[in-house]
C-alpha cells in the first residue's frame, strides 16, 4: 500500500484500492518495499494520512520470508495492522501467514524489530477498531464492502529472550523423523 501522500482522501484511496483488486495491490506492494527500504521509509511511507511499515512474515506453504507494505497504527509499542485488503474478500497472505507463524518483523524506516502477533477479540478489538479509522476513515468503506469480518492484528515487540523461547516451540508438530534428525529424540522413538 504506501503508494499515496496525505493529498488524497481516504475515501478516494480505499475505493482505489478496492478498484485494483487484491492482485493489484500485490504488484504495488512489490514495488513499494524496495523503493520503501532503499529511502529508509521516506518513499513509500504513507497511505492517506496513516504510516505504513513493512512486515516480514514467514510464508505458511513455502516457509520463505514475505514482505509487504502495511498501513498500521502505533498503539504504544503495539502495531496495529487491519487484514482488510483493500476491501476485497481474499485475506491477505501475511495475514494467513502470521496465523501459521506469529513470529514476524516490522520495518518502520531504517529500525527493524522482532514482534509477536496476535489476533484482538472483543471489547480491545472495538477499542483499536475505532482508532484505526479514527486515523484512515476507508476502513468503515472496506467493511461495506466486505462479507468477511477482518481481523485486528496487535504486533508487539519481542524481548531477545522471549525471541528465543518462542523459536525453540517453532518445531511442534513436526514429524518423528525430522526429530531425530535434529537429534531431538533417540531410535527408538522412531519406532
Amino acid at each position: 500500500m504506501g503508494y499515496c501522500t496525505g493529498m488524497l482522501s481516504d475515501r478516494f484511496v480505499a475505493k482505489f484500492s478496492n478498484a485494483i483488486g487484491a492482485r493489484g495491490l500485490r504488484v504495488i506492494g512489490k514495488l513499494n518495499v524496495p523503493a520503501y527500504r532503499l529511502s529508509g521509509g521516506r518513499i513509500g511511507n504513507k497511505v492517506g494520512d496513516g504510516p505504513v511499515l513493512l512486515l516480514t512474515t514467514t510464508g505458511r506453504k513455502s516457509g520463505e520470508p514475505r514482505t509487504a507494505p502495511i498501513l498500521y497504527l502505533a498503539n504504544g509499542e503495539a502495531m496495529i495492522l487491519i487484514d482488510t485488503n483493500g476491501g476485497n474478500e481474499k485475506l491477505p497472505g501475511w495475514s494467513h501467514n502470521l496465523r501459521a507463524k506469529p513470529l514476524a518483523e516490522v520495518e518502520i524506516g531504517r529500525r527493524k524489530l522482532a514482534v509477536t502477533a496476535r489476533v484482538a477479540a472483543g471489547a480491545e478489538r472495538a477499542e483499536l477498531w475505532s482508532a484505526c479509522v479514527d486515523q484512515y476513515a476507508g476502513f468503515d468503506d472496506y467493511i461495506e464492502w466486505l462479507k468477511r469480518t477482518p481481523s485486528v492484528w496487535v504486533l508487539e515487540p519481542v524481548t531477545k529472550s522471549r525471541r528465543d523461547e518462542d523459536e525453540s516451540h517453532a518445531d511442534v508438530g513436526t514429524t518423528r523423523e525430522s526429530a531425530a534428525a535434529a537429534g531431538d529424540t533417540s531410535p527408538s522413538d522412531i519406532i
